[in-house]
């Protein structure tokens, strides 16, 4: 999902920024301590451009409107709602099979999901789920449609850039149009430094959250070139990342299953 990236590199971001106040804390107490300085960055070079191409948005009208239901009832947080779109039984997986056989659909989604999270970060992901126009049907499972569907990239093309780069898909995300500007700084209004083509972006490990809440996420990338610099989090989705999968019956859409979620 789009969101899952900037949501685990927030979080991430905001464990160092918590740390590295903790440090400044110590070190006013005790100046004989040295001030915290992280380690440089390696240099970032150019890599291959490998193109993508976003996944285009599942059409069928039913599906349309039963994500706008899902948008209604994550607005509202209204669990009876949600459990009238979820299935009687749904799978989630992760590694393994982590569903409860003993609890119903809505029971196992909220525990995929943390949907009792005090900060209401489950709500958020339902939130973020019915905004995803696109989905996948499952190769292995007829029927079944998990989104957000898969860009479309070379296989091996990805692959030789994983060995190149020594780095995982995790580390990469993709802009979601054409000319995505590349900042100078982790502002909107910063200078321009190049406007992105659709291709994969590294996306560095020191992206994290803006000092003003209310500015717009922006993440720290590399781009083919060898330029690094910043992009508005929203305009970029990630590789991989957690599903939520459909189904249909007679009475329309409804929430099939999970991949990926929160610990077990």
């Amino acid at each position: 999902m789009r969101r899952r990236m900037t949501a685990a590199l927030f979080t991430l971001a905001t464990v160092i920024v918590t740390g590295l106040a903790a440090t400044s804390a110590l070190a006013q107490q005790d100046q004989l301590l040295p001030a915290f300085k992280p380690p440089p960055m390696a240099p970032i070079k150019h890599y291959p451009a490998v193109a993508v191409r976003p996944p285009t948005p599942f059409s069928d009208p039913g599906f349309i409107s039963f994500r706008k239901d899902l948008a209604e009832a994550a607005a509202h947080k209204d669990r009876a709602a949600l459990g009238k779109l979820v299935w009687p039984q749904i799978f989630w997986i992760q590694d393994n099979d982590l569903v409860d056989k003993k609890r119903s659909g809505i029971d196992n989604l909220a525990k995929a999901i943390d949907l009792d999270a005090k900060d209401g970060s489950g709500w958020d992901i339902l939130t973020g789920f019915a905004n995803e126009p696109s989905a996948m049907e499952l190769p292995q499972q007829k029927g079944v449609y998990c989104a957000p569907a898969d860009p479309t990239i070379d296989p091996v093309a990805l692959e030789a850039l994983g060995k190149a780069t020594q780095t995982d898909p995790s580390e990469w995300g993709y802009p979601l149009q054409d000319g995505v500007e590349l900042h100078t700084e982790a502002a909107p209004n910063a200078p321009v430094i190049e406007k992105l083509g659709m291709n994969l972006l590294r996306v560095l490990p020191d992206s994290g959250a803006a000092a003003d809440p209310h500015a717009p996420l922006m993440l720290h990338v590399a781009t083919p070139s060898g330029n690094t610099g910043f992009v508005d989090a929203q305009a970029l989705a990630p590789l991989g990342g957690d599903q939520m999968c459909y189904a249909k019956d007679g009475n329309g859409w409804k929430i099939a299953g999970y991949f990926g979620g929160a610990a077990p």
